[in-house]
């Protein structure tokens, strides 16, 4: 067997992936292209255990330890996606950008909090 095939093949899946991490907006294409990028991973393994002839197939035994993380990743990462849709109404990445970043000043949420703060001031006790 050829190791060019296998090999091509794998890098387009793993292009294929990279550019859905990088232009898709909705999270669950984004976990997608992952798993993309991880299935490109685990063919060049088998292919270069076949063509070394590796006696102890450790690139069979990567590839099941690859696909093990993979189905924790996709288990987990789908549940965490679900419940910012629940929380927030929407998966579009760019959208919840502000979660990780946090409001600075002049975000106009702000004006609303410190509208409503100035407009019944403390009571000195």
């Amino acid at each position: 067997m050829h190791l060019a095939y296998p090999a091509v093949l794998a890098a387009l899946l793993f292009v294929t992936g990279l550019y859905g991490v990088l232009a898709r907006r909705n999270a669950i294409l984004v976990l997608m292209s992952v798993e993309l990028m991880l299935n490109a991973v685990n063919l060049n393994l088998v292919a270069f255990d076949v063509w070394l002839r590796d006696t102890l197939h450790a690139g069979q035994a990567l590839t099941l330890f690859t696909i093990a993380i993979a189905a924790a990743e996709i288990g987990i990462g789908l549940a965490i996606v679900l419940m910012v849709y629940r929380n927030r109404g929407t998966s579009d990445v760019d959208k919840l950008r502000d979660t990780a970043e946090g409001h600075g000043p002049g975000h106009p949420d702000d004006t609303a909090d410190t509208a409503a703060t100035t407009a019944r001031p403390e009571v000195a006790a």
